[in-house]
Order: C-alpha cells, then structure tokens, then sequence
C-alpha cells in the first residue's frame, strides 16, 4: 500500500479544534507551547494506506486530528482480526511502546491526518509537565480497560448486545467531538464490524434488520439513525451492563 505524505508544516497544539480531546486539560499556556515541540510533522494519510505495520520499528505515538483508522492484526490462518477503531482526538501507536515494534497494523478508513510525536520527545517533555505524564499514563490505561471490556463482549454477550454496545460506544465517542448523539456514517464496512464484534457478516446484517424491524435504528447504507436509544442501553444491560470502555 501507498504510504502516507509527509508535511513538514507544525501544527499549534493551543490553536487544534482536537486540543481538549487529545491533551490534558488544564496546561498552562506556556506548557502548550512546549507541547507545540512535541509534534513533529504532520501527515496525510489516504483512504486504504498503513500508517504503520504489525512488525515495524516503534519510533512515534500519532494524534488523529481528522480521519478514521482501524487497527487489526493477523491470525494464524492470515486473515486480518480487527481490533479496534480510532477518530479524531485519540491516540494511535500505544502498542509499540511494549517492546519497540509494533503489534498491530493500522490502516485510514477514510481521508485523514495525524500529528506525528516521536515517543523519545513525549518521554523527555513527560518527565517536565506531569499532567502530559499522567495523560499518557491514562490512555495506556485506558487500552488495557478497552481490550478488558472487548474481551468481556466477546465471551458473554450475544449478537444483539455486541452490535448494541457497540454502536452506543461509537456514538458517544462521536458526540463528545460535537456531532449527533443519534446520527452516524459507519467508516468501516459490515465485515469489519464483524471482525472486531466476533460475529460474522451475515450475523451483523441479520441484527441489524432486526434493530430496523423493532425500530430501534433506521438503516441508510452507511448512515444510521438511533430511533431508540434506551432500548439499545435495555439490550446490554441484559448482559449486566455497559463496561465502561464502552460507554
């Protein structure tokens, strides 16, 4: 695949729509600034290009300012196993931190570009401005609570309260970036909704008729409207309720 393009342009932390998301709250002005020395460069990355490959030397962490991604990795017959879906204002890399290559492969879904923080500047400004330090700290915690409550999912939940919980994880995490907390365009297709839920395809579209048969969604190819929120939340708490990595 095509890698992506290299900007050289800087990109200001304290002036980035995605600067609440994506940075600890609270930084003095002169703590942005040192964060504006974190970022490197900035990368455009087009639809169906690896950002980085299962294998490949750890060098940095990347800030999704627009786009969607996927990371997947590979299972022992070859097929690809998603793992995780990633938007604007989160982190993308954490995995290579463990042993210096990454373990997973993540592919833009869609037209994006990220910022570029090679982890050996995280590591030297962490050590001067703590909340940075606890920031990075919590989102490697929260990927240890997210694979927790994927694996929850994937052992105890049926189909309906996979799909359900997944599409109230999706919506949220979309509505804090200021977007409809009922409206969404799926990035990613069936089958790889499939993939992460551990279903397969006909499952997903067999319960997605269902949720449209019971109005709970209306379905427009990729566009989804929630009808009924409640009675998504009222089908995983069956399953004794939402995890909070996916709330």
């Amino acid at each position: 695949m095509t890698r992506m393009n290299i900007h050289s342009v800087k990109v200001a932390c304290a002036n980035c729509s995605m600067q609440q998301i994506c940075m600890p709250s609270g930084l003095s002005s002169q703590e942005l600034v040192s964060c504006d020395d974190m970022v490197a460069t900035r990368r455009k990355v087009k639809r169906h290009s690896t950002l980085f490959r299962s294998g490949e030397k750890f060098t940095s962490l990347y800030a999704i300012r627009t786009g969607f991604f996927k990371t997947s990795v590979a299972s022992e017959e070859g097929r690809d196993h998603v793992i995780g879906f990633q938007m604007a204002g989160e982190m993308i890399g954490l995995d290579g931190i463990v042993n210096d290559n990454h373990s997973c492969e993540a592919v833009a879904l869609e037209d994006g570009e990220v910022c570029v923080m090679p982890f050996h500047r995280v590591e030297e400004l962490s050590r001067k401005v703590r909340a940075l330090q606890r920031h990075v700290h919590k989102l490697m915690s929260r990927e240890i609570v997210r694979e927790h409550g994927v694996m929850l999912m994937l052992g105890s939940m049926r189909a309906e309260e996979r799909l359900a919980a997944f599409l109230l994880n999706l919506v949220h995490r979309l509505h804090a970036r200021g977007f409809s907390h009922s409206e969404l365009i799926l990035r990613m297709t069936r089958e790889e909704i499939g993939s992460y839920l551990g279903l397969k395809l006909e499952t997903v579209s067999r319960t997605f008729s269902r949720f449209v048969a019971d109005s709970i969604v209306a379905v427009q190819q990729r566009h989804i409207h929630i009808l009924n929120q409640e009675a998504l939340r009222h089908i995983v708490i069956q399953s004794g309720g939402l995890h909070p990595s996916l709330q």
